[in-house]
């Protein structure tokens, strides 16, 4: 599908500045980047700053990620008589990873920049990062074989997904697999760890 202009641009940049940085990357460049005559301010006729274009490409990304949580909970939910939980645990682990994975470039800048920003801070923290943990919890709690776990689904969900976000921000940071785990070993143990949650039977007295 054809990107607009708009798109063009918010793409190009915030790929920009995942490789050089914010404040070393020019509006002259992004604009050249996204097939504009560099320095003729094509740009401005889309955003007022270079800013602007920043906190669009983040909104942007949260939305869409608001969206595809709602659409991974209801595919999810739609294939829970017919499948195994750890087929179905499986799909959550990959899906968190893939997810990471897809916005590996507002990470960099995340980390890089955005100190500078508090307010684009609590976008990513509201729009993209919450939204994850709190999908964890609401499918978690959705299933029956973890129906009678009287846990703090809030606290495993900041373990398990937290232990999805580090994983691929090793990779990112250090450029190495974390323990040199495979990405199906990990997502193996993963779902060992998650199975392990199911509460034991009682006792036959």
């Amino acid at each position: 599908m054809t990107r607009s202009t708009r798109e063009r641009i918010i793409d190009e940049a915030l790929r920009l500045f995942a490789e050089r940085g914010y404040s070393a990357t020019s509006v002259a460049e992004i604009e050249a980047a996204s097939g504009l005559s560099p320095g003729a301010g094509g740009l401005y006729r889309h955003f007022k700053s270079k800013y602007e274009v920043l906190a669009a490409a983040i909104n942007e990304h949260a939305a869409r990620t608001r969206v595809q949580v709602a659409e991974s909970l209801a595919e999810l939910g739609a294939m829970e008589a017919s499948v195994d939980l750890e087929e179905r645990l499986s799909l959550v682990c990959r899906a968190g990873l893939a997810k990471v994975r897809e916005e590996s470039e507002l990470t960099r800048v995340f980390f890089r920049d955005l100190s500078q920003f508090p307010e684009l801070v609590a976008v990513v923290r509201e729009g993209l990062l919450q939204p994850m943990y709190d999908a964890i919890v609401t499918w978690f709690q959705a299933q029956p074989e973890y129906g009678d776990a009287k846990l703090d689904w809030t606290g495993i969900a900041a373990v398990l997904g937290g232990s999805v976000v580090q994983y691929r921000l090793f990779q990112e940071t250090v450029g190495e697999l974390p323990g040199h785990a495979e990405k199906d070993q990990f997502v193996a143990a993963w779902v060992r760890l998650a199975v392990g949650l199911i509460p034991s039977p009682a006792p036959v007295s």
